[in-house]
């Protein structure tokens, strides 16, 4: 009787132990994939500060064309 409850156990155990096993490598997936996003956004972060920038300067330049042909309002 206590072989059949030690064998019983022990198939509970490696089914826990299996179990384990994958839920490690769906983790390992998990974190893989994060950083992978993670390194997408900083790229995405990156083009729109150079967007940014590059609005800024036509900001700059068209005010300079109103000045010159004196198109803007005086206040």
């Amino acid at each position: 009787m206590t072989g059949n409850v030690e064998n019983l156990i022990l198939e509970r155990l490696r089914r826990i132990d299996q179990q384990l096993g994958d839920l490690r490598g769906d983790v390992q997936d998990l974190k893989i994939r994060m950083t992978a996003v993670e390194e997408h956004l900083v790229s995405l972060q990156t083009s729109l500060v150079g967007l940014n920038s590059r609005m800024d300067r036509f900001d700059e330049r068209l005010s300079r064309v109103e000045r010159r042909l004196d198109l803007t309002d005086h206040q």
